[in-house]
């Protein structure tokens, strides 16, 4: 019999009764399930229920619910010594320790104490359900439910089907996890499941552009922060989700996909991990924390110094447009130069994609020694990065930091680098999120939602491509594959065949 989710007697079982099992707890009470809660501490499962309860009554207090609807759901909660306590629940939620083992003997001990409709969930970020219900001897009644923290807040749950899920399990799932007022997306059993594996592209191009020495990390935060308008920047992030999480995660992932080079990462966070720099909960990671508080440097002031005569490349229509326009602030106080060569002492600005500049300026037949890049995959009306070749005279660079600075923008000088800060990291995140609709993860829609809220992300990964343009995202990355002769720049087919049609990202393949 399948159970129904709108039940008004739904009763759910949470066992493990840390952040994220009081967290379920505390909204599926509030959805009108009674919650029956377990954990091997006894201690643990009063604090999860008191944490709920203020929780609930401080909703009451902002005037989202009434006191009584409050005092109802609290009422709700109802703490259990063990696992023969949740015999009559319609579904159990598992929420333990993140450990296969611990996770497989629970569950094989669970399904003989639950009722054979009773539908088994676990709440894993790392292992397979397909190897968590390989324990149970009825493993079409076990699907995973990863809902994301902090769970009354983070309106997002992945609903998982293992290879051996009942589709009418899945489906239950998805209508209880509508009834506690989340969005429910249905994902693939594959490693990292959706919104993980999603985000690696930020994360590890961003390590990997670090480990070049491109850029420093506050410098790569500032760049995705306001030129591209994500919450956080990746090293931001890396401090508030912890190392001592985030690198056991980023290496696992990389191993669970068979050495994917997209998943590759570098030798800092170990070295962060093994030092105890995890971030925020230990004082310091990436930045220093006072107090609590992120200590963040301040910027260099830009030098006065202004350049006589600029020259504007016209390679790129567009980027040269977009900074001719920029430039229109200092327009009285430097000369422009027009043709289609400059002047032998005017400081060349250049708007490459994906390649560096050195390759643009040696392409394009400038002195590399007077030539600065200027990345113009977004308009230049919140920060402008330059990036120098090699032989960047020093004077030409401060005069390139001066002249943007004149015109009333913060400048980050990066550099030389096959594609800018910003384009390596959008092209790396929408190429995962190609290759995530590609292997039928989940859909593009889904794709969209899933990662817009579970990471905050301005818009989704697929949107985002179509946005500045999947043509030019494929330009990038062909042209940093090109030079760098790394397969973690390979396009995904996804992406390639959209291009070559001209229809967006998230135009769906025909189902197989």
């Amino acid at each position: 019999m399948k159970p129904d989710p709108n039940d008004p007697s739904l009763s759910v079982g949470v066992i493990g009764a840390g952040v994220m099992g009081r967290g379920i707890a505390q909204i599926a009470a509030a959805a009108g399930c009674r919650v029956s809660l377990s954990d091997v501490s006894e201690d643990a499962a009063r604090d999860a229920r008191a944490f709920a309860s203020r929780m609930l009554l401080r909703q009451a207090e902002k005037g989202r619910i009434t006191r009584a609807e409050a005092e109802a759901a609290v009422a709700r909660v109802v703490l259990v010594p063990g696992l023969r306590d949740l015999a009559d629940c319609t579904v159990v939620i598992e929420a333990v320790v993140e450990d296969l083992g611990v996770k497989q003997r629970l569950f094989a001990e669970l399904e003989t104490m639950v009722a054979e409709t009773c539908v088994l969930a676990s709440n894993t970020s790392s292992f397979s359900i397909g190897a968590i219900a390989a324990a149970c001897a009825r493993p079409e009644r076990v699907a995973g439910a990863h809902f994301f923290n902090p769970v009354p807040l983070m309106k997002l749950v992945e609903v998982v089907a293992g290879e051996r899920t009942d589709a009418r399990v899945e489906d239950f799932l998805v209508g209880l996890v509508e009834r506690m007022g989340h969005k429910a997306v249905r994902v693939k059993d594959v490693p990292l499941f959706l919104v993980n594996h999603a985000g690696r592209g930020y994360s590890t191009e961003a390590l990997a552009v670090l480990d070049e020495g491109v850029a420093t990390a506050v410098d790569i935060d500032r760049v995705m922060r306001e030129t591209a308008g994500f919450p956080m920047g990746p090293f931001e992030l890396f401090d508030l989700t912890g190392l001592n999480v985030s690198h056991p995660s980023l290496e696992s992932g990389f191993h669970q996909f068979y050495a994917e080079p997209r998943m590759r990462l570098t030798p800092e966070t170990r070295l962060r991990y093994e030092a105890g720099l995890f971030g925020r909960k230990s004082g310091a990671g990436f930045y220093r924390y006072i107090d609590g508080k992120i200590d963040r440097p301040s910027e260099t002031p830009p030098p006065e110094k202004l350049p006589a005569r600029v020259w504007v490349s016209q390679a790129d229509g567009r980027g040269g447009e977009r900074v001719a326009a920029c430039l229109k602030a200092v327009a009285d106080a430097v000369e422009m130069e027009a043709g289609d060569t400059p002047s032998t002492d005017a400081l060349c600005l250049v708007t490459p994609f994906g390649v560096d500049a050195t390759t643009a300026a040696t392409e394009q037949g400038l002195d590399p020694r007077r030539t600065l890049a200027v990345d113009t995959l977004y308009a230049l009306d919140r920060r402008v990065t330059l990036m120098a070749t090699p032989v960047t005279e020093a004077a030409v660079r401060e005069a390139g930091h001066g002249l943007f600075a004149a015109a009333g923008l913060p400048v980050t000088l990066i550099a030389d680098s096959p594609g800018f800060v910003a384009q390596r990291i959008l092209a790396a995140v929408v190429n995962i999120a190609c290759a995530i609709a590609q292997q039928r993860i989940s859909t593009p829609d889904e794709i969209d939602e899933a990662v817009r809220i579970g990471r905050g992300y301005p818009q989704g990964p697929l949107s985002l491509g179509d946005e500045l343009g999947a043509e030019r995202i494929l330009a990038i990355l062909d042209a940093m594959q090109r030079l760098t002769g790394d397969p973690r720049y390979r396009a995904s087919p996804w992406l390639r065949r959209r291009v070559q049609l001209g229809v967006s990202l998230k135009t769906p393949d025909l189902a197989p």
